[in-house]
């Protein structure tokens, strides 16, 4: 019998690691294309040669990109509303899963309804748009004119990563709270150094969600940046697609390089910082995830 389990489970780790490698590939092979085509010749490209490894290796496309002050201006862009945007919206989650996970709190249960309520139904793309314009309006009116600032606040709350957090203060030891509050602690001083400390995991996962949701933003960004001086990089790289595949624009187009290559060069570089940054926080991903999904 035991002969029969250390066999089953030989077939089952076989069969287990045989899938993870497949589908690690198939995740990684996508990057590694946009590497191989941002560096191969425009023929090879124009023409699907290329399919793992670059050919008629050339840098011209990442030295077109480079030398674009369009390109600069969308990445500091992006690093703003990256930046700003995570740190206003674990500001706003912070507290409001602090208050939420309070049993004291009145009406507590109708505030959690109402926010899960959020993830069910929402009011739909045109009226959250008419709000926003409003939105912009009260900015103009304060003489705010700048609409990153817009889309930075209106992006500050998500339900789902309350929930997590809320979940993850829940599970923190109530006479901890208790000692400190004896102590002579203050609301914000518990929260500060009683709930942020024995959480870190689940706001490294948080904050790790919003940033990339801020990196990757494109839609509201595109809707409501009417500066183009202000788009990130995300705008700047659709905007960049639809002008490469415009055929009147692509007449008399270099011989180096294809169209395509360019467009592979800025995901490449869109895609650089969240992969620096994703190892060092995915430590606390899996805890994180757990700590604040599970409510005992």
């Amino acid at each position: 019998m035991k002969r029969k389990l250390e066999v089953s489970e030989l077939i089952f780790r076989i069969i287990s690691y045989t899938l993870l490698t497949v589908f690690a590939l198939c995740c990684l092979y996508p990057f590694v294309y946009a590497v191989s085509a941002a560096l191969s010749g425009r023929h090879a490209v124009e023409y699907g040669q290329v399919v793992l490894f670059p050919k008629d290796v050339q840098f011209e496309a990442f030295s077109m990109m480079f030398g674009n002050n369009m390109f600069w201006n969308a990445y500091s862009n992006t690093l703003f509303l990256t930046l700003y945007g995570t740190l206003w919206a674990m500001g706003v989650s912070l507290l409001g899963a602090y208050a939420l996970s309070k049993k004291r709190l009145l009406f507590r249960k109708t505030f959690n309804f109402f926010l899960v309520f959020t993830m069910w139904f929402s009011a739909g793309v045109v009226p959250q748009y008419l709000n926003y314009l409003d939105t912009q309006a009260v900015f103009r009116s304060v003489g705010i004119m700048d609409d990153k600032w817009l889309v930075v606040i209106a992006m500050g709350m998500a339900a789902m990563n309350i929930i997590l957090l809320r979940n993850a203060f829940e599970n923190v030891p109530s006479e901890i709270e208790e000692a400190a509050i004896v102590d002579g602690a203050t609301e914000f001083q518990v929260l500060r150094k009683v709930y942020i400390p024995m959480s870190k995991s689940t706001i490294a996962t948080v904050a790790l969600f919003f940033a990339i949701s801020r990196w990757n933003g494109y839609f509201w960004a595109r809707q409501m940046i009417a500066n183009s001086n202000e788009h990130p990089l995300q705008v700047f790289i659709r905007l960049k697609l639809e002008q490469y595949t415009d055929p009147e624009f692509m007449t008399g187009w270099n011989e180096i390089y294809a169209s395509d290559s360019v467009i592979y060069a800025l995901i490449v570089c869109s895609i650089i910082p969240i992969l620096v940054i994703y190892p060092f926080i995915q430590k606390y991903f899996a805890k994180g995830t757990n700590a604040g999904g599970v409510k005992e």
